[in-house]
C-alpha cells in the first residue's frame, strides 16, 4: 500500500506493507483524511515526529473481530490507551500515561490506504451523514470538549479568537449549546461561513479589553494567548486550544492579579460530535477548500499551508 511519510520537514509518499490485524483491533480502509494544524506542526518538527501522520478520518472497516463492524463507515478515537492503569480504570483513557496516539505518538496515522485502530475506539457514522461531513468528527469532538470542561453560565457571552478550521467549529458548537458567541477573525470570507451558521462575527482590527467572562483561543498562533487573556474579565476563564511548535510567551501578572482560570483543551468525546452532524446543528461542508488524492499528499500539504485555506481532504482513490 502507499502511505504518507513525514521526516525532516518533507512530505513523501512511500510504499509500506499493509498492516496486519492484531487482537482487539480492526483494519480500516481510508475514505477521507483531513489535514489539520497539528499535522502541519508535525511537519515543522512538533514532537520530533517521523512517520505517517493523520488523525482526522472517515474509513471503512475491512477486518474486525466483531463481524457486524465489517463494511461499516467509522470514525475513531485517536488515543490508544493501555486499559489497565488507574487513569483507564477511572474512565480517563485520553490521559493514560502509556497511551499511543494515532498519527502523532507511536502509532501510524490515517494518511495511508489502510491503517489500524482498536475496535473500542471506533464509532459508526450515522446514516445521513456524508463522508465529507464525517471526516470533521474528530475536530468537532475537540470543540465539544469545551462544554465538558467549562461550566458556562446560562446564555453567557463567549469570545472565540481565531477564524480557522477549529475556531469556526468551536463557534458553532458553543452557539448550538445556547451561548452567545462572538467570533473574532481576520478573514472576511471565513467569517462569512460563521455568519451563515448564525454566529456573530467581528473583523479583529482591534480586540476588546476585559469584555468576556469566557474566551476561547483557537488561532494557532503563539502570540494570541496574551490577546485572549487581555480580552477576559477578572475571575474569567480562558480555554487554550492552539497547538504550536515552540514556547509560548505569556505575562502571567494579569492572570494572577485577575485570578483567571486557564484551561488546556484537546480531544473530546465523539458521541456529541456525531449527534451534531446528524441533527445538522453545525455546517462543515463549506469549510472544505480542496480534495486531493492520497498520492498527492505533498501538494496537498502545501495547499493546506496556503493563506486563507481551510480544510484540505486526502481521498483514498
Amino acid at each position: 500500500m502507499i502511505a504518507v511519510h513525514l521526516e525532516g520537514g518533507r512530505v513523501e509518499i512511500r510504499k509500506k506493507a499493509r498492516p496486519r490485524r492484531r487482537e482487539g483491533f480492526a483494519v480500516l480502509r481510508l475514505i477521507y483524511g483531513g489535514i489539520c494544524n497539528t499535522d502541519i506542526e508535525l511537519r515543522r518538527g512538533y514532537y520530533g515526529f517521523v512517520g505517517t501522520p493523520g488523525h482526522e478520518f472517515v474509513a471503512e472497516v475491512v477486518e474486525a473481530e466483531t463481524r457486524g463492524l465489517v463494511g461499516k463507515r467509522v470514525v475513531g478515537e485517536i488515543n490508544l490507551a493501555c486499559g489497565a492503569c488507574e487513569w483507564c480504570r477511572a474512565g480517563r483513557r485520553r490521559h493514560c500515561p502509556r497511551r499511543t496516539v494515532l498519527g502523532i505518538v507511536k502509532h501510524p496515522g490515517a494518511f495511508s490506504e489502510f491503517f489500524t485502530l482498536p475496535e473500542r475506539n471506533l464509532h459508526v457514522v450515522p446514516k445521513g451523514v456524508s463522508d465529507e461531513e464525517a471526516v470533521f468528527t474528530e475536530p468537532l469532538a475537540a470543540a465539544c470538549e469545551i462544554l465538558d470542561q467549562v461550566k458556562f453560565a446560562r446564555g453567557a457571552e463567549v469570545g472565540v479568537l481565531g477564524d480557522g478550521k477549529l475556531g469556526l467549529l468551536i463557534a458553532q458548537v458553543l452557539r448550538a449549546a445556547g451561548l452567545r458567541v462572538v467570533l473574532f477573525g481576520r478573514h472576511e470570507e471565513k467569517l462569512r461561513l460563521a455568519r451563515k451558521a448564525g454566529v456573530e462575527t467581528v473583523v479583529a482590527k482591534k480586540l476588546p479589553k476585559a469584555r468576556f467572562d469566557y474566551v476561547v483561543e483557537a488561532t494557532g498562533a503563539a502570540s494570541a494567548l496574551e490577546d485572549a487573556v487581555a480580552m477576559t474579565r477578572a475571575l474569567g476563564t480562558v480555554v487554550m486550544k492552539s497547538t504550536v511548535h515552540g514556547k509560548v510567551a505569556l505575562d502571567t501578572a494579569p492572570v494572577i492579579v485577575d485570578e483567571l482560570t486557564l484551561v488546556g483543551s484537546r480531544c473530546g468525546r465523539m458521541e456529541p460530535a456525531l449527534e451534531l452532524l446528524k441533527k445538522r446543528k453545525v455546517k462543515v461542508r463549506g469549510m472544505i477548500s480542496d480534495v486531493m488524492a492520497l498520492k498527492e499528499a505533498p501538494r496537498a500539504f502545501r495547499r493546506a499551508e496556503e493563506k486563507g485555506v481551510l480544510k484540505v481532504l486526502l481521498a483514498n482513490r
